[in-house]
Order: structure tokens, then C-alpha cells, then sequence
């Protein structure tokens, strides 16, 4: 029998992920996070870009003290290292900062400078899905911001799912909110937003690889602009 990182056998933690996802999809994000932490306690994290402070926010009202999780990829921009350090004196959570295994210089000195731009893919695997996938051994379950109006490919996100290949439950307590949402609970509780988002960058990754947003196009499409790829790795 397999087990998920903290013991629980994972067949368990994807009967919980299968029933919540069910009997949460209607629910409000407090309390899908309050489930959450609920359930898996101190095996619960967010994972947070930095963009906004929404989920970080709505998190430490479920569970004050909850890990942040944040990775330094080497390449953030200024703006979203002090969203980070920002979101620590600010809310009620603990930010834990992950690092790829070797520097920017080390990986271009091992397979060539720019990476991100001969072989994106490749340059996300290293940068953020490893030490994403490293940091997570501690969890038994993450919390992210995605959202179903961000995208096409993020149309379907559940509110909560079991990720098979990770062998952790995935919580995305605000998928069902539109970006008309997001504003207003941003206006009314005076959420910090990145600086970069009244730039134009609605959805904010390493700089060599964010550029601002078209007017009325969608917010991913400014990530990896003429590429294929839409996608980092940590949310597929």
C-alpha cells in the first residue's frame, strides 16, 4: 500500500480529496479552507506567486500560523520579492521560501545561458516544479489561487482534487471566482496586491517570461507569450 508523505494511506487522502470535491464545489472559499485545515492541519500549505494576498489572507483566518510556501526561482522580479517579505509582516502566516537545487549562474554555466528562452519547459522543471515538488514532501495538502475564468486550460479546476502524481490533495478554494470577485474582496479587505498588476501583468511569473496583458485578453495570456507553452508545471 502506497502512503502520502505524512503516513496517511494515500487511497484515504483520495477518498477525502473525491468526497470534498463533490460536496465542496458550491461552498464559499472560507470554507474549503477551513475543511483543509481542518483535515490536515499542520500538513496544510498555500502556495503563493506573490501576485495578491487573497488566498494567503483567506488561509490565515482558517488556520492562523499556516505555511506559505513561495519559490525564489532566481528570476522573480523585484516587485514580487517584496510582495513576499510584505505578505510575512502583514498577515498571520508563515512564509517559507524554496529554492531551485543550483543558482541561475550555476544552471548557466551547466547547460547555457537563457534557458527560458531556448527551453522553457525544461527551465520550469528546474526552477519551480523540483523545488515546488521538494518543499511539499512536508504537506499533505496545498492551497493555490488558480481560477476557472483565468484561462481555457484552467476552465475545469475543481475545488478540490487529488493530484495522482504528487499523491496530495489539491485545494483551489477560489476557482469558482471571477476576476470581478477577486477586486471586491481585494477593495474590502484591503488585500496587498503586487505594484506589477496596475502595471498591465495580470498574471505575474519570472520576468524573462511575463509580459503585460492585452486589453481584454486573458490574464495568462501575457506567460510565455508566443510559445506554446501555458503552463509552468506546478498546477498540471
Amino acid at each position: 500500500m502506497t502512503t502520502g508523505t505524512g503516513g496517511m494511506l494515500a487511497a484515504e487522502l483520495e477518498r477525502l480529496a473525491t468526497d470534498a470535491g463533490r460536496r465542496l464545489e458550491d461552498a464559499p472559499a472560507d470554507e474549503i479552507l477551513r475543511w483543509a485545515a481542518q483535515t490536515f492541519g499542520d500538513r496544510f500549505c498555500v502556495l503563493s506567486s506573490m501576485g495578491d494576498a487573497v488566498v494567503a489572507s483567506l488561509a490565515a483566518k482558517a488556520k492562523p500560523g499556516v505555511d506559505v510556501v513561495f519559490l525564489d526561482t532566481g528570476y522573480h522580479f523585484a516587485e514580487t520579492i517584496g510582495m513576499r517579505d510584505a505578505v510575512a509582516a502583514v498577515y498571520d502566516v508563515n512564509v517559507v521560501t524554496a529554492t531551485p537545487a543550483i543558482t541561475v549562474a550555476e544552471q548557466d554555466s551547466a547547460y547555457g545561458k537563457d534557458m527560458f528562452d531556448r527551453d522553457p519547459e525544461r527551465c520550469c522543471a528546474i526552477r519551480k516544479v523540483a523545488p515546488m515538488e521538494a518543499a511539499l514532501v512536508h504537506y499533505d495538502s496545498w492551497a493555490t489561487g488558480v481560477r476557472r475564468d483565468e484561462s481555457p486550460t484552467r476552465a475545469n479546476t475543481p475545488v478540490v482534487a487529488w493530484d495522482a502524481r504528487r499523491r496530495k490533495v489539491k485545494v483551489n478554494p477560489i476557482a469558482r471566482w471571477t476576476q470581478g470577485q477577486v477586486d471586491a474582496y481585494i477593495a474590502e479587505n484591503h488585500i496587498l496586491v503586487s505594484p506589477l498588476i496596475d502595471d498591465g501583468y495580470l498574471s505575474i511569473g519570472c520576468w524573462p517570461c511575463t509580459e503585460k496583458v492585452a486589453l481584454g485578453a486573458d490574464a495568462r495570456s501575457g506567460r510565455w507569450a508566443g510559445k506554446s507553452k501555458t503552463e509552468c508545471g506546478i498546477n498540471t
